[in-house]
Order: C-alpha cells, then sequence, then structure tokens
C-alpha cells in the first residue's frame, strides 16, 4: 500500500519547520533511528536545551512524537512520524500560505545545497565503489505537464523501498549507510537574455 504524501497548509507549521535547526534535527530523525535531545543537538550544532525547545515545537505542528524508551526509560526519545509531507503552491493559496510555503522550500533547498557541498568536499575520502555510485547531474526534459507529474511518482515509487525511516538497517544489506537522493522537477521560467556585450573585454 502507497503513502500518499500530506501537503501542508498551515503557516504556522511551515514557518515553525523553516528553521535550519529543525531541519536539521528532522533530517537526523528522518533516518528513522530514534534519538535524545543531547544527541540531536550535537547535529544541530546547538544546546541540548535548545534542542528540547525545537523538538517541542515539532511536535506541537506533528513533525515529531515521541519514541520507544530505551535502557532505564530515563531519557525521552523522539521520533519523525511516518507520514510524508509535501509543499506545493497552488493558484489559490492565500497570501499568507503562499509565503510560508516558499519560506519553507527556500529553507528546505539551502539544507539540501549544503549536504551536497559536504558530499562534494569529502568525495575524494570515500572508497572507490561510493565515488562510483555518487552522482551530480542534471537533465533537461521535454515533457508536458502530465509527463513531469508521472515522472515524479514513478520516482518516489523507485525511491520509497530505501527510504531509511522505513528500512531497518538490519534489513539492509551490509555495508549499508544513509545516502540521499535530492529530486528536483520543475517547469523552466523564462530567462532574462543579457543580449550581446558592446565589447570584447577578454580579446587580446
Amino acid at each position: 500500500m502507497t503513502q500518499e504524501r500530506a501537503s501542508l497548509s498551515d503557516p504556522k507549521a511551515m514557518r515553525a519547520l523553516a528553521h535550519p535547526a529543525r531541519l536539521a534535527i528532522l533530517n537526523r530523525l528522518g533516518t528513522g533511528v530514534p534519538a535524545t535531545a543531547t544527541e540531536v543537538a550535537e547535529v544541530a550544532g546547538i544546546t541540548p536545551s535548545a534542542a528540547s525547545y525545537h523538538l517541542r515545537m515539532l511536535a506541537k505542528y506533528g513533525f515529531v512524537r515521541d519514541a520507544e524508551p530505551r535502557g532505564d526509560g530515563r531519557e525521552r526519545l523522539w521520533r519523525a512520524v511516518d507520514e510524508p509531507f509535501s509543499v506545493g503552491v497552488l493558484p489559490d493559496d492565500r497570501p499568507e500560505v503562499r509565503e510560508a510555503k516558499g519560506l519553507l522550500i527556500r529553507a528546505v533547498r539551502r539544507a539540501a545545497n549544503e549536504e551536497g557541498e559536504r558530499a562534494l568536499a569529502g568525495l575524494d575520502q570515500e572508497s572507490h565503489e561510493w565515488r562510483e555510485a555518487t552522482r551530480f547531474s542534471r537533465t533537461l526534459l521535454r515533457v508536458d505537464a502530465a509527463e513531469l507529474a508521472s515522472l515524479n511518482a514513478e520516482i518516489e515509487k523507485l525511491l520509497r523501498p530505501y527510504a531509511a525511516q522505513h528500512r531497518r538497517a538490519e534489513d539492509a544489506p551490509s555495508g549499508a549507510r544513509i545516502a540521499e537522493a535530492q529530486v528536483n522537477l520543475f517547469p523552466h521560467a523564462p530567462r532574462p537574455v543579457p543580449g550581446l556585450p558592446t565589447e570584447d573585454h577578454d580579446a587580446r
């Protein structure tokens, strides 16, 4: 059974999520491994008390929830909710909704770009097999809107069995680790044409 993505429309929830530390926390919990405030604080580069506050805010808007305790149960564990979500700009969005969506989409894209930059910077430290498996690509398509939507659905279907949040470490092959797929499908917007320069300053 496939799981539909819930579309975010609450401006307060989207603004709450569009915080760099909260996105880092949600990304950490998205691995499917529950964590304490102290553990996510290390990833987000904040104090445990600040992490506790951000976790409570994420829980308030339904992005994370309590996880089963471990050990003596004295530490509070958190996990990401199972329901995936998406953000899409709609023609009838109220101005405050459209603004919040733009804020969140840009924040997610910044975080994704930073993750890609870190991967690229450390690529020469990876093994040969991981370097060979890594791809940074860009492909221009010629499609109509229905084809683009269908392509997105097919990509999601292809990625779903490998999603870290639902694929337990013991079910993955030996040597498996957290990797990331970044997918952007969008129609090209008109691009300003600067025109030809009046002088060729590079000519010698």
